[in-house]
């Protein structure tokens, strides 16, 4: 019997180049993140590289799991989810931002935030088309465009010389424009720089994006997860850009649930229809439990779960502090984030290149980071400039944030 063999250029090593997985003799290596984590648990090492919660979310919400697996709600859902959670997801959007939604012809439940930019971007981006995402990115992003044989076009975050925060770059920005744009994917809060994009980035966008004709995909999972006084505030709240823009977002990062795997994405009817032909091919549903809790949570009939939200809010800002705190005392040049999970710091005075240092930091000093470039295009001027640059999280307990702390200190 013959072994396989691949034809040539089959889409899935398309996709594994755009996220950097393949090696000069073209062999595929696991993610960083699965190569982050496989090294702490060799190792011992406190793992500070992936983004989830140590605690679980509010215990009214997983008795409401519990009850609904109890009573019967374990077959398949709807495949646009069942009514109560796209009612909910339509009531959180009209109290938070204003946006109105019918429920039944603009929500739409996915597995996931993940499944849902997937969705998007396959049901728009056709083979030749270009698809503008900020740099650096969630990795998923680069691969979905890559199936959908579309163009990534990046437009990199760069360092402000004054606040030292990042900040889009508004000559690259425009420059990322063109003829064949036909997607903007929009990340805000920002994984992985805690960056939140200002009014002022988001018309910009929102002015670029409709004088393209192109279609914007947010990707809004830390919603409610900003510092300070941030405000989020969602792009299809400017002027004109409810029309032509899907918003997506989860249960996971608000709620401290992120195996639930609950997502959503809300828009204008026929932008919405659009995702759903896709979407009913790729999980068609999921999560039959977890729905209703999901809907519990999101109506927050008596408060407990905006009283969670707020006390999550203000317990990883002070987290956010200790590690930055932590990670400047150690040697770091740190950019305090104003919301996400996440602090990236320029570990330029250990190595020159970040995925080295990640590698070398649990012997070191048992702790595990990702580097900056896992969210970069290989190469590209964002990828050069962040080089020796790490991302750590900080949705720890205390204690375990303090003991990463103690142990980076053995970096001085």
């Amino acid at each position: 019997m013959r072994p396989y063999a691949d034809p040539v250029n089959p889409r899935w090593r398309d996709v594994a180049q755009a996220v950097g997985l393949v090696d000069a003799d073209g062999a595929v290596r696991p993610t960083i993140f699965a190569e982050m984590s496989a090294l702490a648990a060799r190792t011992g090492a406190i793992n500070l590289g992936q983004g989830f919660p140590d605690v679980d979310g509010p215990a009214h919400v997983i008795e409401a799991a519990v009850a609904a697996l109890r009573s019967g709600h374990n077959q398949y859902p709807p495949g646009d989810g069942i009514p109560e959670l796209r009612e909910a997801v339509a009531s959180h959007q009209s109290r938070h931002y204003g946006l109105d939604w019918d429920p039944g012809t603009e929500v739409l439940v996915t597995t996931g935030a993940t499944e849902a930019i997937a969705a998007a971007v396959l049901a728009f981006a056709r083979p030749g088309d270009e698809v503008v995402v900020i740099e650096p990115y969630y990795d998923s992003y680069a691969a979905v465009v890559a199936l959908a044989g579309a163009r990534l076009v990046t437009v990199g975050l760069v360092r402000d010389g004054a606040s030292g925060a990042f900040g889009l770059d508004r000559e690259a920005l425009r420059a990322a424009f063109g003829p064949r744009t036909r997607l903007v994917l929009v990340n805000s809060p920002h994984n992985p720089t805690g960056t939140v994009l200002t009014v002022d980035d988001l018309t910009e966008l929102a002015r670029l994006a409709t004088a393209s004709g192109a279609v914007v995909v947010t990707d809004e999972v830390y919603e409610h997860l900003t510092f300070d006084g941030v405000a989020h505030v969602p792009i299809a709240t400017l002027p004109g850009m409810a029309e032509r823009t899907l918003t997506v977002s989860s249960a996971g990062k608000t709620l401290s649930f992120t195996g639930w795997k609950v997502g959503w994405v809300t828009g204008p009817a026929d932008l919405v229809t659009a995702v759903r032909t896709v979407k009913q091919f790729l999980t068609y549903t999921s999560g039959a439990p977890l729905q209703p809790a999901v809907a519990v949570a999101l109506d927050d009939a008596d408060g407990r779960v905006g009283e969670y939200v707020r006390e999550l809010a203000a317990s990883l800002a002070a987290r956010r502090d200790l590690l930055c705190v932590g990670l400047t005392a150690a040697g770091f040049d740190v950019v305090v984030p104003s919301g996400t999970y996440f602090v990236v710091a320029d570990g330029a005075a250990f190595a020159d290149d970040g995925a080295r240092l990640c590698r070398e930091l649990p012997e070191r000093v048992g702790v595990v980071a990702v580097p900056v470039s896992a969210f970069c295009v290989a190469g590209s001027p964002t990828a050069r400039a962040l080089r020796s640059w790490v991302r750590f999280t900080f949705v720890k307990r205390v204690d375990v944030l303090q003991e990463a702390v103690s142990r980076l200190a053995g970096l001085r």
